[in-house]
């Protein structure tokens, strides 16, 4: 009678862990990849957009007077802005090259901080 008992909680228990084997078997590939997207996610795409952002509100408040350096290494000091195109003058000749506004890495002083130093 007693192994009648150990039988049964042994039966119950192999039953648990099947139920759980099947389970991991059927949903735990499909689950394991959107772990991963989610993971891809989170490590890849969501700086790399984060960064576009931050250089695309770089470019909309550029300013005349403002110093940029370009992709290409091109340093001047934006003369005039239209929509696309920004025209900078890169020495004290005055000589103007017209560039893509995508094409602007970084802006090294703002026309504003300019200022404030040229008043000091």
């Amino acid at each position: 009678m007693f192994q009648f008992f150990l039988t049964a909680a042994e039966s119950a228990e192999t039953a648990e862990v099947t139920g759980a084997a099947a389970f991991l078997s059927q949903f735990g590939t499909p689950l394991m990849l959107v772990l991963m997207l989610v993971l891809l996610y989170f490590v890849m795409i969501r700086p790399q957009k984060k960064q576009e952002k931050e250089a695309q509100d770089m470019r909309d408040s550029l300013q005349v007077g403002d110093e940029i350096t370009t992709i290409g290494g091109v340093i001047g000091e934006i003369v005039s802005i239209k929509d696309e195109t920004v025209t900078i003058e890169t020495s004290k000749a005055g000589t103007k090259i017209r560039f893509l506004k995508s094409a602007i890495r970084s802006v090294d002083v703002k026309a504003a901080d300019k200022k404030v130093s040229d008043e000091q």
